[in-house]
């Protein structure tokens, strides 16, 4: 549970620290964009085997091994001297997170026998990330405000040390043979690199700049081979016959979707709040308190609504509110009443928690149990993917050409993430199953 809260944590507080990083380091919108998508791209492309990473080596070890090198990556971020150094420190965090997250599910497995104590074990889990999601942009803007930004990073350092003092005592994880799918990684890191790349430098440097094209055609290129490479294997990270099943392609389609629309939010709204607003780090981190208690709130609901109503009413009707909450922001100005800004957020916070524990039960049970690290990774590693190109999307969009924050280009991301809900609201609507 530590480990996911400090790698979720790691997510929502450096948010609220990106325009103090801008102070400091420079690198413009851009470089603002790399500092969250680094991280993000690299948890998502990942986590597609590090799973198996996990089973070969034992889950105790890759945890060690991750949380050991979330920590010195962490360090690395601290000091930081240049804005291109933080980048390739936050890729490292990023590789270290998806070790974390799988090996720390496996630890929870490997602990608990009773499927009982387990169900418990992995709700308690759960709700350290959602604790940590909420704390979070408080922890960055008091932290931001009080010692700098160096400090959100900083705090890593005594949780990492906790975490490993801990896994002494832990017994040695069995290990099982998993075959890791080198090819298949690769391609799947250059594909999703080249597409943030296009978007992030498309807004700055145009989209027919010639670097801008060789990574739109890198990662055209990237994922054909990375389809082609997949069929030809014997034990594929991703099996592609998986993703002809709607049960399965569909709730992927709607987690890219669920994630584009919330991370893409909360980057959009970190700025807008400082750079916008002028509010401090501080204020700026409090203003996310509301809708992280409402998000962990209908999380817990979820399941309840979902037994009772279906799984499919849940999953297209939280979409069309999370649609509808896109265009409800789009009158927000530097004057826009406190308290409107917070109602507001009511169905943007109801409607994406709402769907996720139904999606992800739908999508688990739609597989063979083997198959259920490999759905559940990919889904994750989709939500990911999800977010950082809303973050890349978002970024060129709001980047006023004075260097400030755009008004008219957030209304236009608002737009493209509602209507990107709509059509797998549509979908979700025709291909999930009737229950």
């Amino acid at each position: 549970m530590l480990g996911f809260s400090v790698i979720t944590i790691d997510v929502s507080a450096v948010n609220i620290a990106l325009p103090a990083v801008q102070d400091s380091l420079s690198g413009g919108m851009a470089g603002l964009q790399w500092v969250v998508d680094a991280y993000t791209l690299t948890f998502a492309a990942l986590m597609l085997s590090a799973g198996a990473l996990a089973d070969r080596v034992g889950a105790r070890r890759a945890y060690v091994w991750g949380v050991a090198l979330f920590t010195v990556a962490s360090l690395a971020c601290a000091l930081a001297p240049d804005i291109a150094v933080l980048i390739g420190a936050r890729v490292a965090q990023g590789g270290a997170a998806a070790i974390v997250m799988p090996a720390s599910l496996a630890l929870i497995r490997h602990a608990y026998d009773d499927a009982r104590s387990r169900a418990r074990a992995i709700a308690l889990w759960a709700v350290g990330g959602s604790v940590a999601m909420a704390a979070g942009p408080v922890l960055g803007g008091l932290l931001t405000d009080s010692a700098g930004w160096r400090a959100v990073f900083l705090l890593n350092l005594p949780v990492g040390a906790v975490i490993l003092g801990l896994l002494a005592r832990v017994p040695v994880s069995p290990r099982r043979p998993a075959a890791l799918d080198g090819a298949g990684q690769l391609t799947a890191v250059l594909a999703l690199a080249g597409l943030a790349f296009a978007v992030i430098e498309g807004g700055h440097r145009g989209w027919t700049s010639g670097p801008v094209l060789a990574s739109a055609a890198l990662a055209v290129v990237s994922g054909y081979v990375f389809c082609a490479v997949e069929r030809r294997q014997r034990r594929p990270m991703v099996p592609l016959d998986m993703l002809t099943d709607r049960r399965v392609a569909v709730p992927l389609a709607v987690g890219f979707s669920l994630n584009a629309a919330f991370y893409g939010g909360i980057f959009l709204l970190g700025l807008y709040y400082q750079q916008v607003r002028g509010m401090s780090g501080t204020v700026a981190g409090l203003m996310f308190v509301p809708m992280s208690v409402l998000v962990t709130a209908v999380n817990l609901v979820s399941p309840r609504l979902a037994e009772r109503i279906g799984r499919r009413p849940v999953i297209v009707g939280g979409q069309l509110v999370f649609a509808g909450a896109m265009p409800a922001l789009m009158p927000l100005a530097a004057h826009t009443p406190v308290w409107l800004v917070l109602v507001l957020l009511v169905p943007l916070s109801v409607g994406g928690a709402v769907v996720v524990p139904a999606l992800t039960a739908l999508l688990i049970d739609a597989v063979p149990g083997e198959r259920a690290g490999t759905a559940s990774g990919l889904l994750n590693s989709l939500r990911q993917t999800g977010g950082a190109l809303a973050v890349a999307l978002f970024g060129s969009l709001i980047a006023a050409p004075d260097g400030g924050f755009s008004l008219p280009g957030m209304r236009v991301g608002l737009l493209v993430v509602a209507a990107l809900l709509l059509a797998t609201a549509v979908l979700s609507r025709l291909a999930l199953p009737r229950e």
